[in-house]
């Protein structure tokens, strides 16, 4: 999953990039003593964050290597917000009502030589696209994350086995002890676990002589 997340943070990226360079709204004006002209302003230009957003999922998707555990929740969280950030970027160039007075600010041009604007939805997709890229892959890394902090937990160290089944040994009830001192030929019965901890250390779990130590297992 953490390969397929970093896959997705690439691919994120790279829409951002190329958003950023695409044209997201051009400015037309004419001032009455030259020509008209028109300025184009990209996405880069008009959403200064989005090249530096996509530097993240860069740097995002290299930590993933990295981090296990709750840093990578930590780094899922913080994807999430990118992903956030990006799609508020992408649909407010669409919702926006009115863009001529930040369009006229950002290309420079006075509000009155003004004749129209036009916007650019390609790049604004591509921006959209990219978040949901990395809301997907943010989900994963918090699944990825769940996942190994599951499966560490499952995973026992023979030292640590052999230590519980002594102290399974050790904590059996006195009703048991005085079972096997009326009776010396009856023994406990050994957990799978203690079987498999004496094959490990080359002992036969099945010879085991009447008042043998079973915690020597």
């Amino acid at each position: 999953m953490i390969r397929v997340a970093q896959a997705l943070l690439v691919v994120a990226s790279l829409a951002l990039w190329v958003g950023a360079r695409l044209p997201w709204v051009v400015v037309s004006s004419f001032d009455g003593l030259g020509q008209p002209k028109s300025v184009t302003l990209s996405g880069g230009a008009w959403s200064t964050a989005l090249l530096p957003l996509a530097l993240l999922l860069l740097a995002a998707t290299v930590a993933a290597l990295a981090v296990r555990g709750w840093p990578l929740r930590l780094l899922a969280v913080l994807v999430a917000l990118v992903s956030a950030a990006t799609a508020y970027l992408a649909i407010s160039q669409w919702v926006i009502p009115d863009v001529a007075i930040r369009a006229a600010d950002l290309a420079q041009i006075s509000v009155a030589s003004l004749v129209g604007v036009e916007r650019r939805y390609l790049g604004a997709a591509l921006t959209l696209a990219g978040a949901l890229c990395t809301l997907v892959a943010a989900f994963l890394l918090m699944r990825s994350a769940a996942t190994g902090r599951a499966a560490t937990a499952k995973y026992v160290a023979p030292a640590a086995r052999r230590s519980a089944a002594r102290s399974e040994i050790a904590e059996t009830p006195a009703a048991s002890s005085a079972d096997l001192s009326s009776d010396p030929s009856s023994k406990p019965a050994m957990s799978e676990r203690m079987i498999w901890d004496a094959l490990d250390e080359g002992n036969d779990p099945t010879d085991r002589q009447p008042g043998s130590d079973v915690g020597s297992v």
